[in-house]
């Protein structure tokens, strides 16, 4: 029987889509238009993070639809990770890299956030910032790394994607369970 989940399916990829896209521009397109435009110093940063600020929201989003179709895809797929050989550990993998990518977000959000408030030229920003006061150029390095780990991770993933979808085809199926469950009767004591 043949059971369609596209709207979660949907939700899932282009989340992910959505995610990996946005942050491989981010790190290409909008972080070289901000040096070519405001240069390294504060002006670039200025651009950089304006444009990063108005990506955060739409970039939540895409997150947030993404790990809802993630786990829609995990509780109608349950009995392939539970009985096909393999689809374990693929599930396994994209969750560390799932968790990974989150993390690489969240930490570029941070210092792109203290960034934006140590280049702004708002007084209250400015003061925000006084009170925590950074190395920006060390920020600034560590930012463009985190903001390269997002897309490097995200493209992980849809790498991962595309092997779950290898290990849905009928002809996958059936042989991964009849090896699972292969596997699991060596594990079991003789009754000699």
């Amino acid at each position: 029987m043949s059971e369609r989940n596209t709207w979660i399916r949907s939700l899932h990829d282009l989340g992910l889509a959505a995610w990996f896209g946005g942050s491989l521009m981010g790190a290409v397109g909008l972080n070289g238009a901000a040096r070519d435009e405001g240069g390294p110093g504060q002006d670039g940063a200025r651009i950089s993070s304006s444009g990063w600020a108005k990506w955060a929201p739409v970039n939540a989003a895409a997150i947030g639809a993404h790990l809802f179709g993630g786990g829609g895809l995990l509780a109608v797929n349950a009995h392939r990770v539970a009985a096909q050989k393999g689809v374990g550990a693929s599930t396994t993998a994209k969750t560390v890299v799932t968790a990974a990518a989150l993390a690489a977000t969240a930490y570029a959000r941070v210092l792109g956030k203290k960034i934006e408030l140590a280049s702004s030229p708002d007084p209250q920003d400015a003061e925000k910032a006084a009170k925590h006061p950074i190395d920006t150029d060390k920020a600034r390095r560590q930012l463009a790394y985190a903001q390269w780990m997002v897309p490097a991770l995200t493209g992980g993933l849809v790498i991962l994607n595309a092997l779950h979808g290898e290990q849905q085809r009928p002809e996958e199926q059936l042989p991964g369970v009849w090896e699972r469950a292969r596997a699991a009767t060596h594990l079991m004591p003789s009754m000699h």
